[in-house]
């Protein structure tokens, strides 16, 4: 098999191709001067197995036009089967429609990425389970969960924890979390929004007093939600919150947000590359998951189980 990398997250495939021990396909993903995406493979990879990692992150859109181009031109050089590795799937919050005249853009993505050539795709926490049913080529959701849990064991294992969804949507996901924390005790921000990017924290259900609350959300975008739950929490008597968040969109003033707000910190994985301001934040820490990827990759290219992985 053979590893290929977009330019959105190179850490992030070096650090995969590092733990499969195995080099980065030589191949060359530039702009010409107009900003149009080019492409071109400086090795064979006919009847080879190649994984493409890429995410579509900030900026989305020049993220993706190289993925699907990146894809184009291993099609055309024979390549056996294509693997789209996409740690964050951008469009991904776009899985329905929310009023009339409104598009479904993940669908839209997920037809472009089967369209353009892959044969399988492998993502991270996507927002929505549904998005695994928009593609009709095999698609394994990879779960940040259990490289989370064990952070947190090590950091905070000797404390009273509850963890804590920051909204109703979220309660699987939390769940699945505390049950990989000894079954700790679950508990839900409710908010009410008013308008779109703002929310207002309501009450908690559950009685976080005297505890260690881990937040636990797979997107982090302008961090107003978050910051609110953790003021919330804090108002409510917890000892401290920290928060653990798969995909560090952090856009805007997110960074400053959070180093101002009640939380101890913020835990983000590696699957959009850090900023600057997110690598110099005191408050901010990455985790990385190259070798959840990497070891998922291997049992893919073995055709071996992806699901054990979080047995």
């Amino acid at each position: 098999m053979k590893i290929m990398a977009g330019n959105s997250n190179l850490p992030l495939a070096r650090a995969i191709s590092a733990y499969l021990e195995m080099p980065l396909t030589d191949a060359s993903v530039r702009r010409f001067a107009d900003e149009e995406v080019f492409v071109e493979i400086h090795e064979n990879v006919r009847g080879e197995d190649v994984f493409v990692v890429q995410s579509t992150s900030y900026p989305a859109n020049d993220n993706l036009m190289e993925l699907l181009i990146c894809i184009d031109a291993l099609r055309r050089a024979s390549a056996k089967r294509i693997t789209a590795v996409v740690p964050y799937f951008g469009y991904a919050r776009q899985d329905r429609k929310p009023g009339p005249r409104t598009p479904i853009s993940a669908k839209l993505v997920a037809n472009l990425i089967t369209q353009a050539g892959a044969d399988r795709v492998l993502a991270v926490d996507l927002h929505a389970g549904q998005i695994q049913g928009f593609f009709d080529i095999p698609t394994d959701n990879l779960f940040a969960a259990p490289v989370m849990a064990a952070d947190i064991q090590t950091r905070y294992g000797t404390q009273e924890l509850m963890v804590v969804s920051p909204d109703v949507g979220g309660v699987v996901r939390a769940r699945s979390l505390a049950k990989r924390l000894n079954n700790a005790p679950l508990a839900i921000v409710d908010k009410r929004r008013d308008r779109p990017g703002q929310s207002e924290v309501m009450n908690i259900i559950g009685d976080v007093k005297g505890r260690m609350c881990i937040l636990i959300d797979d997107i982090i975008d302008s961090g107003g939600t978050l910051c609110n739950a953790a003021q919330a929490l804090m108002d409510a008597g917890a000892a401290g919150v920290s928060a653990y968040i798969t995909h560090g969109v952090l856009s805007g003033g997110a960074v400053a947000r959070v180093s101002n707000s009640a939380l101890k910190e913020l835990v983000i994985s590696d699957t959009i590359m850090p900023t600057e301001a997110t690598a110099s934040s005191d408050r901010i820490r990455v985790l990385t998951i190259a070798p959840l990827i990497g070891e998922a990759v291997r049992r893919i290219a073995d055709e071996s189980s992806v699901s054990s992985l979080f047995d």
